[in-house]
């Protein structure tokens, strides 16, 4: 329910403005970024960017997003990638003229500038937003398999991944590589505390690679913790033990993840040069 002209909702936390003229945009953009609030932009705009390449993206209806650190991303109606985005640290400025509403998003190292036109607005709002919630991240088996294969020292330095789910007799191996000393490393994964049974598969996994190959072969259950009488039976059956925290493999993949789309989105960045 509109409260007042243009204000269509106004509270602790947030305001919103709907289709606001480009001067009176301007103006509350201007006072959000004074005061360090963040800033969500809905209207129809097209975009220029220059710095590590050059690139712009032709008119349409998108959503525009300006945190308080300074970081800025330009989103498509579909999708969950930015199709524009500019790391913290940006300065913002606005200007109006010939009925458009020009954003800049600017940073010194690398000298980046990304240029954002409205010339419609459908809604503004501006954010006071506190969040202070500890992020906690949890992970399956599936996900610590693929953080040790995403970074193998998890498990041992200078491990040397060859594959994974390994079909041998007894089953599948988890993941399966080399060892500095060039002997065969089979890794089996449990994401809660191992108990006998985990000791006893990964024994079967290494006997019938033994067999298959006849070479050395190094067997390690990766597992939170172990439980009682299990460290006894791996020292009797000649395997290792590597304590793995489930949520260090979910942060591991996230920072994978993350530095694959900021590679991806540079990329983006230099596909489009015109």
């Amino acid at each position: 329910m509109k409260l007042s002209t243009g204000l269509l909702m106004n509270s602790k936390s947030f305001t919103v403005f709907e289709n606001p003229t480009v001067e009176n945009a301007q103006n509350i953009i201007e006072e959000a970024i004074l005061r360090r609030k963040a800033l969500i932009i809905v209207g129809n705009c097209w975009i220029n960017y220059q710095g590590r390449a050059s690139s712009k993206l032709e008119p349409g209806e998108r959503i525009v997003i300006l945190k308080q650190d300074g970081s800025l991303l330009v989103h498509r109606p579909v999708g969950y990638e930015p199709v524009n985005w500019q790391p913290p640290g940006c300065t913002f400025s606005s200007t109006v003229g010939r009925g458009l509403l020009s954003l800049r998003a600017a940073r010194e190292k690398p000298r980046e500038v990304l240029r954002i036109h409205f010339d419609r607005l459908f809604l503004i709002s501006v954010l006071s937003l506190v969040d202070e919630g500890r992020f906690s991240l949890y992970a399956s088996e599936e996900d610590m398999q693929k953080a040790i294969l995403v970074q193998p020292s998890l498990v041992e330095k200078d491990l040397k991944l060859i594959t994974y789910e390994k079909k041998v007799e007894p089953g599948f191996i988890d993941v399966y590589g080399i060892d500095d000393r060039g002997r065969m490393v089979i890794i089996e994964i449990k994401r809660k505390t191992a108990g006998k049974e985990a000791a006893l598969q990964l024994a079967r996994y290494v006997e019938s690679v033994k067999e298959s190959t006849n070479r050395e072969v190094r067997g390690i259950l990766v597992a939170p913790s172990i439980a009682k009488g299990v460290q006894r039976l791996l020292a009797a059956l000649q395997l290792d033990f590597k304590a793995l925290d489930p949520r260090k493999c979910a942060e591991t993949i996230r920072s994978s993840e993350t530095k694959r789309l900021q590679d991806f989105l540079q990329v983006n960045k230099k596909e489009t040069i015109y």
